[in-house]
């Protein structure tokens, strides 16, 4: 069996993960259109590019939504399959961890919005773990019997779940997911901040949902991540970094990179994110390092 980049890391241990900061990108959404912003990606192609580009940037991460040929957020599996399919022919030294969501679309079923999980197999796929009024104006469903049915089919893919926290009672949710044995240690949190009926985002906050997840599930027991939406998006990353988390940029949480001023691409997010890591005397998380962080199998000879 050949020695891949995943199985050198894991033997040298290179460094001090400990230091290492993973950056995920989170590149479309379900809601920013062209409209919204000119530069962000809709298509297949578009999005494989992106993915790429972020890559080079020092993204170890890249979670993706889809969308039909309307714009529209979709759990179509033939786009996923797409996606990867370009980025894997075009840039086959591209190792990003390829992370998929299962909530694009307000019209899929609790089938579809696993579909592509069970055909695809990534590496990893958000976990919303539970139910919430959405931007006060809908009702984002995460029924108890979809968590059950989506952590089962993660786990028989091989799929890591990241598991979406927008407020303190999901990381409860995880918990009683993680007893029951739906969810497997170590777990992953992506701490959701700033959503409209969300947990609103500060510094304050951040600490209140880590300390939440200690008492709950345990300290050495998950590994965590943060963004913080619109005003709140710098003051979490900032938070998240010195708190010893990891973080998630992209046009998903905000298509402005500062006030008055629209993204260029999700890669000025990326070289951003990775600058404020390094000034803060860490170094970002390769692919490679990532997967040992988060505990994710070696995939590359499968």
């Amino acid at each position: 069996m050949r020695e891949t980049a995943f199985s050198r890391i894991k033997k040298e241990q290179a460094g001090d993960l400990k230091n290492k900061r993973i950056i995920t990108v989170a590149l479309t959404g379900a809601w920013p259109k062209k409209e919204n912003n000119p530069n962000v990606p809709m298509t297949p192609a578009e999005i494989s590019e992106d993915i790429y580009d972020c890559w080079q940037a020092g993204a170890a991460i890249a979670h993706i939504h889809m969308r039909d040929d309307e714009g529209n957020g979709t759990m179509d599996p033939d786009k996923f399959r797409e996606t990867v399919d370009l980025l894997r022919k075009n840039h086959p030294d591209c190792d990003i961890v390829i992370n998929m969501t299962t909530s694009g679309d307000i019209n899929a079923t609790d089938e579809t919005r696993v579909q592509h999980v069970k055909e695809l197999k990534p590496e990893m796929a958000s976990y919303d773990c539970g139910t919430m009024n959405w931007m006060n104006t809908a009702i984002f469903v995460n029924s108890p019997a979809f968590l059950e049915m989506c952590g089962k089919a993660l786990g028989e893919a091989g799929t890591k779940p990241e598991i979406e926290a927008f407020d303190p009672g999901m990381i409860g949710n995880a918990a009683y997911y993680l007893k029951k044995g739906i969810l497997k240690e170590p777990l992953h949190f992506q701490f959701c901040m700033g959503c409209a009926n969300g947990i609103s985002g500060s510094a304050k906050n951040l600490l209140f949902m880590k300390e939440t997840a200690d008492g709950l599930i345990g300290k050495d027991k998950y590994t965590w991540s943060c963004f913080g939406v619109g005003h709140s998006a710098m003051e979490v990353m900032y938070a998240g970094i010195a708190m010893g988390g990891h973080i998630r940029v992209g046009m998903e949480d905000n298509v402005m990179y500062r006030k008055g001023q629209q993204a260029d691409s999700n890669r000025q997010f990326v070289e951003r994110a990775k600058r404020v890591i390094e000034e803060f005397g860490c170094e970002a998380a390769t692919p490679g390092e990532a997967r040992i962080i988060l505990g994710i199998c070696d995939r590359e000879n499968n």
